[in-house]
């Protein structure tokens, strides 16, 4: 008889409340022969709570590498494997990616146990349009790298969502008006599911200023969703920042990447960054790249 391989099952745990533990997550973890976790400390008590023991292995951002071929060798003998992150939906901002393409790559069985995400909680709570979004993690910690990264999304029409620290709360919303606008609508959603659920909504000048003065604002654990970039009007393009941007860009990138990367920057056409970039593109009596000729 042909040895049954083993799978893994990625299992979604509380963000908060014990109780969205659904009965299946619990199976899951109840019966697995081995659970992966992000901090097997945090799991334990986890398991503890709802009367569960299985072994625990560690599985994080620095081991994750090392942990997969051992990990792998055990589905190969037939094991089941529960794989966890210490709250809400593994990989979303969480280790486990690696092992679940090689999982996947190798042929296992890999399935999904759904359940909390603080993506989604948020999402519903924040007011805010939810047909299409985008999620974009924690924010760099530096502030020149996490102005520019903003400065990037600045004109992005979908709805924006992120972890935050609470550490850096201010100065990420600070950081949000400076880029975005202080009149863009936003909610922060803090201690989801807990005891102390907030959900502060705003502009993104009104939240900064709570954040400042709040105590409770800068507590817990913070995911802000912000509205989309609205789309540009006709007329409504800084000029002078088209030009800068497109001078920048022309320096380092051929004329029709420059143009489609600085019309994504400040909401201006292609073809208007595009006129901008082939500006002086001819010397005398030279033609240069037409639009048709040069930009796709």
């Amino acid at each position: 008889m042909a040895k049954m391989r083993g799978r893994l099952e990625v299992v979604a745990t509380p963000i908060g409340n014990l109780a969205d533990l659904s009965a299946r997550a619990r199976e899951a973890l109840a019966s697995a022969d081995l659970i992966a976790a992000e901090d097997t400390r945090h799991t334990l008590n986890l398991l503890r709570a709802i009367g569960v023991a299985r072994p625990l292995v560690s599985l994080h951002e620095h081991n994750e590498s090392q942990r997969v071929p051992e990990l792998l060798a055990r589905l190969e003998a037939g094991e089941t494997i529960a794989l966890v992150s210490d709250a809400g939906t593994p990989l979303l901002s969480d280790p486990g990616l690696e092992l679940v393409q090689r999982a996947a790559r190798e042929g296992f069985e890999v399935h999904a146990i759904p359940g909390p995400s603080a993506i989604v909680s948020a999402l519903a709570v924040a007011g805010l349009p939810t047909g299409r979004f985008c999620f974009e993690g924690f924010l760099p910690a530096r502030e020149r790298e996490r102005r520019g990264a903003l400065a990037a999304l600045a004109h992005e029409p979908r709805t924006l969502v992120f972890f935050e620290a609470p550490h850096r709360i201010v100065k990420t919303l600070e950081d949000m008006v400076a880029e975005f606008g202080a009149g863009r609508l936003a909610a922060v959603a803090r201690e989801l599911t807990k005891a102390h659920e907030t959900v502060y909504r705003g502009t993104l000048g009104e939240l900064a200023s709570r954040a400042r003065t709040e105590e409770n604002f800068r507590r817990g654990e913070l995911t802000l969703v912000v509205h989309g970039a609205a789309a540009p009007v006709a007329g409504d393009v800084d000029e002078g920042e088209l030009q800068r941007t497109v001078t920048l860009l022309a320096k380092e990138l051929p004329p029709a990447r420059a143009a489609a990367l600085a019309a994504q920057l400040t909401g201006a056409t292609r073809a208007a960054a595009y006129a901008l970039a082939t500006r002086g593109a001819s010397g005398p009596g030279e033609r240069g790249a037409t639009e048709d000729e040069g930009m796709p």
